[in-house]
């Protein structure tokens, strides 16, 4: 209770009537942010709180982040263990260009002269190669490496202050072609226990804006059969939220998503210390719009990326997992390891 002290919102300003007017948060005042959900620790060194780096886990100057828990035999063991059936899942959607794209992006595949070389020799041979302009890393089902999401901490423009995983800065990483800290050839291949957390299924189809709260993590487990399921660090947590249902219409697929909730987001970095995130939408993680966190963009990418050096894959086909019940399963896939990328189309895989 605060009293005969009423707090308000006024003409945009936080304002506590018979005092003066408090700082808003937003991206010009980040330092007035402190109480908001994403951020960690009790001082704004940073618009995420307190920094992040060196990595407590992995350590100063560490690239690979969490694909490191797949360094360890016995996280890869605990998935491999669990292939019993010998049933396979592809869980990417096919590449092309009319598939949903974020913002401006494109995909443009080309087959040069069909056939590009031939015929040679007695045998008349002939071969076709394609040629593909895209973003290769950030198109279709995606994979997030740690030099895509960073934070602006300096003034607006200041690469030696846009902090990215483990603190390395976008001076440090170069640019121009490839980056030189945090490229995708530094992770290591996945081979991880993956659980999906179909939330299609207990509180049905997700809309836009929406979060997946513990709550829902919770009612999601006990609709599964999986109430006393135990996770662990390494493990892959994928998201269901029955977004894929549109990707077939580009326009309604980009137009928001939803996501979890930053409680769902630090239960995963924090108690379980996932080795991979990944969801059936564009994000995989975030709610678009964010109604928890208005003044934020893209809190959660941030929040598991940036700070925790999470991995993270998007656009995934999950619908067959949850048709056929398989909730635990086998969850490989191997990023393109294409010096200084920040991520990597291909297709991973479930097994059972």
């Amino acid at each position: 209770m605060l009293g005969l002290r009423t707090i308000m919102v006024a003409a945009g300003s936080l304002v506590i009537s018979g005092g003066a007017a408090l700082a808003e948060c937003s991206p010009e005042s980040w330092q007035d942010c402190g109480d908001k959900p994403w951020v960690d620790g009790s001082t704004m060194e940073t618009p995420l709180g307190e920094k992040w780096w060196p990595h407590p886990i992995w350590g100063e100057g560490d690239e690979a982040g969490s694909t490191n828990w797949y360094k360890k035999p016995d996280v890869v063991m605990s998935a491999i263990d669990l292939i019993q059936e010998g049933v396979t899942y592809e869980l990417g959607h096919d590449y092309h260009a009319d598939m949903p794209l974020f913002g401006n992006r494109k995909f443009s595949l080309r087959i040069p002269g069909a056939p590009t070389g031939g015929p040679f020799g007695a045998n008349m041979i002939v071969w076709n190669d394609e040629f593909l302009a895209t973003e290769v890393g950030q198109v279709g089902t995606q994979f997030d490496g740690l030099g895509h999401i960073g934070v602006q901490i300096g003034g607006t423009g200041d690469r030696s202050q846009m902090r990215f995983y483990n603190g390395f800065t976008s001076a440090e990483m170069g640019g121009t072609y490839g980056l030189e800290k945090l490229g995708t050839e530094k992770l290591h291949p996945i081979v991880a226990r993956g659980i999906l957390l179909d939330f299609a299924a207990s509180r049905g189809d997700m809309n836009a804006g929406e979060c997946a709260s513990m709550d829902d993590v919770r009612a999601a487990l006990d609709n599964q059969g999986m109430a006393d399921f135990e996770f662990a660090a390494g493990d892959a947590i994928l998201f269901r939220y029955g977004w894929e249902k549109l990707w077939e219409d580009p326009e309604a697929f980009n137009a928001g998503s939803p996501g979890i909730c930053m409680d769902t987001a630090r239960w995963i970095a924090e108690e379980v210390q996932a080795g991979v995130t990944g969801g059936d939408t564009w994000n995989s993680t975030d709610p678009v719009p964010d109604p928890e966190n208005e003044t934020c963009a893209f809190c959660t990418h941030q929040y598991l990326q940036t700070r925790h050096g999470i991995v993270n894959q998007e656009n995934l086909r999950l619908k067959q997992l949850a048709d056929d019940g398989t909730y635990v399963f086998a969850y490989i896939y191997a990023p393109s390891p294409v010096r200084g990328a920040t991520g990597s189309m291909g297709s991973p895989i479930a097994i059972k």
